[in-house]
């Protein structure tokens, strides 16, 4: 992705990116041959991390303790120093407190606070160490920042709660390292398109905030086998939204 595409995806604007970059909070990506800077998912998790740290009322110096290493401050500090600053402003803060309490009445984790649809959705799927779940969590939170509505998390719902969901993410663990034409990779994206209600795709806005540049940095971040699973599924989840079968 270009720098106008991650600030569309995420909601800010390029001149803030830049300005991350020159105070370091945001790494620079690495530059294709042509100069530009070449964005993907994982630039955009840590730039939606920033906004929304930003919009619950933290500073930048209190952003970089909160993305920083082990040594740095822990969010839940930070939050429970601001919430008794806004106390003091309470006609002119009020939602903002209320978001903090809400945070802080939930699962708090130095990655990430979420909107409380997307909170109940993490909390409610079945527990598992699988990365690729952990992959999914994140990208869940990107969307989640750029405005994913409610009524998708809670069609997604039966489908976190179910435990059979850990043994496809754990066939598309093992296919690390495999070859693209890995006999695996076929039934494994049909299952995985099929797991998915339909119900999640009538949720899902035609005009959603997704960037066209975000498909393949979503690709990217797999290995080739996973990668072309995932491809399937998207090309299998988009013929079935428009009606289309997946031949």
């Amino acid at each position: 992705m270009r720098i106008g595409e991650i600030a569309a995806l995420v909601g800010v604007t390029s001149r803030a990116i830049r300005h991350y970059h020159h105070i370091g909070l945001l790494p620079e990506p690495s530059r294709r041959p042509n100069g530009y800077r070449a964005y993907g998912v994982r630039d955009a998790v840590v730039l939606a991390r920033i906004r929304r740290l930003t919009e619950l009322g933290l500073g930048l110096d209190e952003v970089r303790d909160v993305l920083a290493d082990d040594s740095g401050r822990e969010l839940v500090d930070v939050i429970v120093e601001l919430d008794a600053d806004l106390a003091r402003q309470e006609d002119e803060l009020r939602e903002r407190r209320r978001r903090l309490a809400r945070l802080l009445d939930g699962p708090v984790s130095a990655e990430e606070p979420v909107s409380p649809a997307l909170a109940e959705l993490l909390g409610a799927a079945a527990a598992t160490d699988s990365p690729t779940a952990a992959k999914d969590r994140e990208h869940l939170v990107l969307l989640d920042t750029v405005g994913i509505g409610s009524e998708v998390y809670a069609a997604m719902r039966p489908l976190a709660e179910d435990p059979a969901a850990n043994a496809l993410y754990e066939r598309l663990d093992a296919l690390v390292g495999a070859p693209v034409d890995d006999p695996r990779v076929a039934p494994l994206a049909a299952d995985l398109a099929a797991a998915v209600p339909d119900e999640v795709l009538a949720a899902i806005p035609s005009d959603g905030p997704v960037t066209a540049g975000f498909g393949q940095a979503l690709l990217d971040e797999y290995a080739p086998a996973q990668a072309e699973v995932v491809r399937r599924v998207m090309a299998a989840l988009a013929a079935r939204a428009t009606g289309k079968g997946t031949g």
